[in-house]
């Protein structure tokens, strides 16, 4: 299993190593130990969810704010699509810019998205099946968003507007300008 850090350090790409033959393949998708000695902190991942969408379906981007946030560990398990962690953490030398990075079934790789990041993810084809895991129960008061199309992100999202299919809620999420429910950079949200 290889850990890379992308152009925002605290966002991980995870590479697994897929052994194959003719009979099919084994994977190893996750491994606490390995990651917590990567990362310097310890992660309880507590629950695990999974969705089937369509190609052009987005969802995000989503985050919970504190004591509810969640670190989320995503991965495709059939299909592909465009997966992107925005940094939330005012004061950061890297708040507003992000992260995107396809996820498929083939190369099987994960994106570790920390604390103090909305994350969202565009689907690339149909019956795509995207699956994760996070470290902290969904807290509906907690829940909040950001606008998929703020301008000042600059996401290419890869497919047109117009073939997008979002729920109601990410249609009228706030800009980040517009919203005060961000994460303070100096603040260790792994201490509760």
């Amino acid at each position: 299993m290889k850990f890379v850090r992308t152009e925002i350090p605290d966002v991980v790409l995870i590479e697994p190593v897929v052994h194959g033959d003719e009979r099919g393949y084994f994977v190893e998708t996750f491994r606490a130990d390995k990651l917590e000695e990567f990362l310097g902190y310890k992660i309880n991942f507590c629950q695990d969810n999974e969705s089937k969408s369509s190609r052009g379906v987005l969802r995000g981007l989503h985050y919970q704010l504190h004591p509810a946030a969640q670190t989320k560990l995503v991965r495709v398990i059939q299909g592909r699509v465009l997966d992107v962690a925005v940094d939330i953490r005012k004061e950061s030398l890297t708040f507003g810019k992000h992260v995107a990075v396809e996820l498929n079934a083939e190369n099987k790789h994960q994106l570790l998205v920390p604390r103090g990041f909305a994350h969202g993810f565009v689907v690339l084809e149909d019956d795509t099946i995207f699956a994760y895991k996070v470290d902290n129960y969904y807290s509906p008061e907690n829940d909040r968003g950001i606008l998929f199309s703020d301008e000042a992100l600059n996401i290419d999202w890869t497919i047109p507007y117009s073939e997008l299919k979002l729920s109601a809620k990410d249609k009228v999420q706030p800009k980040l300008t517009e919203t005060n429910d961000i994460f303070d950079y100096k603040v260790n949200y792994y201490n509760d």
